[in-house]
């Protein structure tokens, strides 16, 4: 059973594992509202109670999906933790007043996502807001104003940022009265920037739990079409055999988790079989050596 923990000392309390929807439109295992609630409810079944959104997932759809899958699934919503993000404007037909890709942190925009993501999701409230992408343009006190008014009005629970750098995250931190929870970052064996860039630093000194999207490297450590990855996949496979693991996948999860910034991995599979092999991860124990060893793999070389 997955456990729970707290991303920060004001924060949400969310399962250490979270769904996440990115792929989830298209996909054969949820491209039904009965198949999504199933998947739901699988998820509840493992422990994993956290479901990680974006406006933009799926074309602008996959919100408006798992909402109509929530409306299947008949639960109790307050089960369920539901973090969305907003600031990322895609060309697309869904938002054809966009003429090029742009971010969008203004109040206006930050408001009429939310209020969208409240209507497609069907609830209520989302239980963790997060500013998907830095904008070189944002106002930081706009911004932050929005996102305090959002949670007065209890549209929103929580605030935190993705894909942000330490000074970034300071200075939208600086202008708002709230705590930000985490920062959603890419973090994986195949990436592993966020270690020596002062992101997971930041996330211990501030007692704020990262989350960590593509923790897989988005399937890259399985492919082996890279030089990293062709040594990635071997060292996994060597540690998973050493200690009896039948899945290279539940390992580098383990090792994610190993770190003592204990961030929360956001799982992109929609396979119900894969969700229960991964929601073992937390069972392998990853020693300090073992750890040092995959990371070598990663990078190519021993640490300095």
């Amino acid at each position: 059973m997955v456990t729970r923990q707290k991303l920060h000392p004001d924060g949400p309390e969310v399962s250490r594992l979270v769904w996440g929807a990115w792929r989830s439109v298209g996909s054969p295992e949820t491209d039904t509202p009965t198949k999504l609630a199933r998947l739901i409810e699988a998820c509840l079944e493992l422990g994993i109670t956290a479901f990680d959104h974006a406006d933009i997932y799926g074309g602008y759809r996959a919100e408006a999906a798992f909402g109509a899958a929530l409306r299947e699934w008949r639960g109790d919503r307050d089960r369920i933790e539901l973090a969305t993000k907003c600031g990322i404007a895609l060309v697309d037909p869904a938002r054809p007043e966009h003429r090029v890709k742009h971010y969008d942190t203004s109040a206006r925009h930050v408001e009429a996502s939310v209020e969208r993501s409240l209507t497609a999701l069907g609830t209520d409230r989302v239980d963790l807001l997060l500013i998907h992408r830095p904008d070189p343009l944002m106002d930081a006190d706009e911004t932050a104003g929005a996102l305090e008014r959002l949670v007065r009005a209890g549209k929103v629970r929580h605030v935190g940022v993705s894909n942000h750098d330490p000074s970034q995250l300071d200075l939208l931190q600086a202008r708002l009265a709230l705590p930000i929870v985490t920062n959603q970052v890419e973090l994986s064996l195949m990436h592993p920037a966020a270690l020596f860039d002062g992101t997971l630093d930041q996330a211990q000194r501030l007692k704020r739990c990262p989350m960590a999207w593509s923790p897989l490297g988005g399937g890259g450590l399985f492919a082996q079409t890279t030089p990293q990855s062709r040594r990635v996949t071997p060292a996994l496979a060597e540690t998973a055999a050493r200690l009896g693991c039948p899945d290279v996948g539940r390992v580098a999860l383990a090792w994610l988790l190993r770190h003592p910034s204990r961030p929360v991995p956001v799982l992109g599979t929609s396979r119900i079989d894969r969700l229960r092999s991964l929601a073992a991860a937390e069972g392998i124990e990853i020693d300090r050596q073992t750890w040092f060893a995959l990371l070598e793999a990663s990078l190519g070389h021993p640490v300095p």
